[in-house]
């Protein structure tokens, strides 16, 4: 379900805050790394390199470097023999480490296309599988990753002007600088990650608890490239390594606490839910207790944040899986979407409406049967809604056989409740289509049951012929206030 991991256009990635809290397991470290060329010092906080920041995840990084024209040159692995290639392998990953500034592409532009061609050539090497890396040189790459990735966020526009209105989707595109060297360093990291030849008991003591926290942290970036790249990654991290596996869930359920309860800000919401789809996909049955208060917790809260409309294709995805995995969660789910339902933001009621359609076609006529009241109540409001579209899409779950079957079966209870919303729509609804369409749907009732149809026909008639004496009392009564007043009484 993942797209191409390299896009060839730029589409908008939405800005955020970056409020990362880096606990326990976390934390920022100090210290150097020494090359033969680069000593590279990391500090907690600092002013940012494009391409790279300290290696404790979310710190800059002070590049010093005695002679930067010292950069030199290295063979390619085809040109020495096979036993100086380990050798090589980090000498390489030694000019990797060097990071560089991405506002001027003329500065240092020797040296930037050096570290480029190394990049890449690692990333074949790695690919190639021709020679295993020795465990020493596994240590010093996944160490060059991180001083490359792990950096800090430019502030987002709303930090920048303290104003706390500006809507994520407005906010103008950013793209990382430095995206030359970084594909190449996350193409690296894909690579031995997947690679047939990374040994998992070894490669774990590298890609740590520590490392896959501060890879959670990155989802937040601005640039679609590096989330996407993220994902994968993330995912293939996920299917290789089982002792990773609950730590992951874990942080994805902090990120989602997070931005729902307190910044309603994240760039990478979409894309941590896309990788949830492939994990909800492959959970066992009977399913676990942590999954399906993952899903209470997490997952349903996630309709209430304002942006839901950019992620709610994948959440809906994730929604549907946990009732298809599991049928009896159902009625959680719809009465939790019935919680979050939007009052005044019709295009939420529209993407709402659809998603309850999905899990609908999932349920069975038990767990239909315990919340079905309270659903067509909702429904029967949007019927009646004056925002065309809405009334539009409740009509269309008439056009799903499974749905029309579970209301045709629990009809007695189900009519009675949406009857006054299709004659008022017929009389009274401003769209022509909405018209159309609530006719056909009162037909659907009618052939359904001539009889439970006639009976709420008559009763709707009762209803009516009441309120029309209630109201002409009122105005008789009126009428003689009014006579009263004049008369001076």
């Amino acid at each position: 379900m993942f797209n191409k991991i390299i896009k060839r256009g730029q589409r908008k990635g939405s800005k955020s805050d970056n409020n990362i809290d880096y606990g326990a397991s976390g934390n920022r470290s100090s210290g150097s790394v020494s090359t033969s060329n680069v000593v590279v010092n990391h500090a907690s906080r600092g002013g940012l390199t494009a391409g790279g920041g300290g290696v404790g995840g979310g710190g800059s990084a002070v590049v010093v470097a005695a002679d930067p024209g010292t950069i030199e040159v290295l063979p390619l692995f085809k040109d020495v023999p096979v036993g100086e290639r380990q050798n090589l392998f980090l000498r390489k990953v030694q000019v990797c480490c060097f990071l560089f500034e991405f506002t001027d592409t003329m500065k240092m532009a020797r040296e930037k296309e050096i570290k480029r061609q190394s990049l890449s050539e690692l990333v074949d090497f790695v690919q190639s599988g021709s020679v295993k890396i020795s465990e020493g040189n596994q240590e010093e790459m996944v160490r060059m990753i991180s001083l490359n990735i792990f950096r800090c966020f430019p502030p987002a526009p709303h930090e920048n002007t303290g104003s706390e209105n500006v809507e994520p989707e407005e906010d103008e595109p950013y793209f990382e600088a430095s995206w030359p060297h970084l594909q190449l360093v996350y193409e690296l990291l894909l690579r031995y990650v997947v690679s047939t030849d990374t040994d998992t008991k070894v490669a774990k003591r590298y890609i740590d608890h520590s490392f896959v926290f501060k890879l959670l942290d990155l989802f937040d970036s601005e640039d679609p490239r590096e989330r996407d790249y993220l994902k994968t990654i993330l995912h293939r991290i996920y299917g290789k390594f089982m002792v990773h596996r609950p730590f992951i869930r874990k942080g994805i359920n902090n990120i989602f606490y997070r931005f729902i309860y307190e910044t309603q800000r994240h760039n990478g919401i979409g894309e941590l839910l896309e990788i949830l789809g492939s994990i909800i996909n492959g959970f066992a049955l009977p399913m676990k207790e942590e999954h399906k208060l993952f899903l209470i917790r997490a997952l349903i809260p996630l309709h209430k944040p304002k942006p839901v409309g950019l992620y709610h294709q994948q959440l809906a995805y994730c929604i549907t899986q946990f009732v298809e995995k599991d049928c009896k969660l159902a009625d959680t789910v719809i009465r939790g979407l019935l919680k979050y339902w939007p009052v005044t933001n019709c295009q939420k009621e529209v993407l709402f409406l659809g998603e309850l359609e999905e899990v609908l076609e999932a349920t069975q006529a038990g767990e239909f049967q315990r919340c079905m009241v309270r659903l067509f109540k909702r429904i029967a409001n949007c019927l009646n809604s004056s925002h065309f579209q809405v009334s539009e899409r409740a009509l269309f779950l008439w056009n799903n056989e499974h749905i029309v079957g579970l209301i045709a079966q629990n009809r007695s209870v189900i009519l009675p409740i949406i009857f006054e919303a299709l004659e008022k729509n017929i009389r009274s609804h401003w769209n022509q289509t909405v018209n159309g369409l609530t006719v056909n749907v009162r037909k659907v009732f009618s052939e359904m049951d001539i009889e439970l149809f006639e009976e709420c026909q008559r009763k709707f008639a009762e209803k009516e012929a009441k309120a029309e004496d209630l109201e002409e009392q009122r105005e008789s009564k009126w009428q003689r206030l009014v006579a009263a007043a004049e008369r001076g009484v």
